[in-house]
């Protein structure tokens, strides 16, 4: 479990493609790799990856051709930043909201409008995904806890401020750059009770 808050912005280092559709991925990372062991989790872009080896600030990790295929994991190449989370512990704070990791499909930046203390930002959702998102409500675009400002049938919007664009890959996209979207899991969980209950 994670909060979506960004604890640093790592980098790709290489991947290794290991046969059978999946891939080892190594990414620096100094300060989420500080006290990192294998089987920990590390949230890379919003996915939960386990730590299978760790050293000199560079952690590796397993990454199968479900996840690669479900998130935007299988495009990144050496160099790519990357945001990196630690997963969340019982004494954390919740900063952001509760996230799992665990992507729920690719959108892509459709528009981007700066202003001087922020800068709008408008998001494209596959199919289905909208009717998870709230005006006000969270949600998790490449493991950044976010507020959404608006909903349309196809997409959404986010203000970013400038912490947020100065230490993620938020700062750094473009329009058309895909993104990693995961909604809240608590109105997953209430849709399916209510779908249960008119059964």
């Amino acid at each position: 479990m994670f909060t979506g808050i960004v604890e640093e912005l790592g980098e790709v280092v290489r991947r290794t493609d290991t046969g059978g559709d999946s891939a080892l991925l190594a990414v620096r990372g100094p300060v989420v790799t500080a006290d990192a062991r294998h089987g920990d989790s590390i949230a890379v872009n919003g996915v939960c990856l386990t730590v299978v080896e760790v050293a000199d600030g560079v952690f590796t990790a397993d990454v199968m051709g479900e996840t690669l295929h479900r998130s935007s994991l299988g495009a990144l190449r050496p160099g790519d930043p990357v945001n990196l989370e630690r997963a969340a512990t019982l004494g954390s704070r919740l900063g952001g909201h509760l996230v799992q990791g665990h992507v729920d499909g690719v959108g892509t930046i459709v528009d981007r409008e700066p202003a001087p203390q922020w800068e709008t930002v408008r998001f494209s959702a596959p199919a289905g995904l909208a009717r998870y998102l709230v005006e006000k409500g969270s949600i998790t675009v490449d493991g950044v806890s976010l507020t959404v400002t608006a909903v349309t049938d196809d997409g959404f919007s986010v203000g970013l401020i400038p912490t947020t664009l100065k230490l993620t890959t938020l700062g750094h996209k473009r329009v058309g750059d895909p993104v990693n979207l995961e909604v809240d899991v608590i109105a997953k969980y209430v849709e399916r009770l209510l779908g249960r209950r008119t059964e």
